[in-house]
């Protein structure tokens, strides 16, 4: 399993993914689920994948061959966003029609899901949530953020803070303390987690780091937000059983 978030702001994109994608006692795997697909001044896309690994990493390499290729269309020749969240939902639905039929007769199911956002010059910046059928929905002003897979112990910090108002490193601390509910919570999720922030309109990835057990900054915030909790249920009124 894995946890991802993505929000859109004001200022600009903040994506933030785990790498564990299986874990137990003694099996765990780690692979990075974010794909940044970048030209520099012109267009910045980054997806984020959950589901079934195989699913998602066939979607990510056509993608790069379509890229490489050059003739048809691919990521970087759509016109916009739209056509960039339906491009990878007519490839997820290829690799449906490949592979579908075989994973069935193992009991397994077709589960993909995907986030994509960014921005192509000539338009504002998107992000949509890409189903495993390949249809998608697109965020809106109302409910400016996605996560997909493992996002319930994270949810609650996202839909108290998020606003588009919002600064990118206050997204940015947003989505970090979400993770930490979340792998708290769930030994299906963990290190190392990618963070991408997109600020608006620079057609440039800003910042793109590995965050790992040893970063200062994410151990800190950690520490700090299982503390303040604590301070805040404590400070909460007893009840008054008189008054139910």
């Amino acid at each position: 399993m894995t946890y991802c978030v993505a929000m859109r702001l004001n200022a600009g994109l903040v994506f933030l993914s785990d790498s564990r994608t299986n874990a137990g006692v003694d099996h765990i795997n780690t692979f990075r689920k974010m794909a940044v697909f970048e030209q520099a001044g012109e267009r910045v896309l980054t997806l984020l994948t959950a589901g079934n690994l195989s699913i998602s990493q066939s979607v990510v390499t056509m993608l790069r061959e379509r890229i490489a290729d050059s003739e048809g269309e691919n990521l970087f020749n759509v016109p916009n966003l739209f056509e960039a969240a339906r491009h990878i939902g007519a490839v997820l639905r290829e690799v449906y029609e490949r592979d579908a039929d075989a994973l069935h007769e193992f009991s397994i199911d077709f589960n993909a899901s995907m986030i994509l956002g960014g921005q192509i010059a000539g338009e504002e910046q998107r992000l949509f949530h890409i189903y495993a059928a390949g249809n998608f929905i697109e965020a809106s002003d109302d409910t400016p953020y996605f996560q997909i897979g493992e996002s319930k112990y994270g949810k609650p910090i996202v839909d108290r803070v998020t606003r588009r108002e919002m600064t990118l490193e206050q997204a940015a601390k947003c989505a970090l303390v979400s993770m930490d509910s979340t792998i708290r919570s769930n030994l299906s999720v963990g290190l190392p987690l990618d963070l991408l922030i997109y600020e608006r309109d620079s057609f440039r990835v800003r910042q793109h780091c590995s965050i790992t057990q040893d970063n200062v900054y994410f151990s800190q915030i950690r520490a700090q937000w299982s503390q303040r909790l604590r301070q805040a249920f404590s400070e909460l009124p007893d009840p008054d059983w008189s008054t139910f």
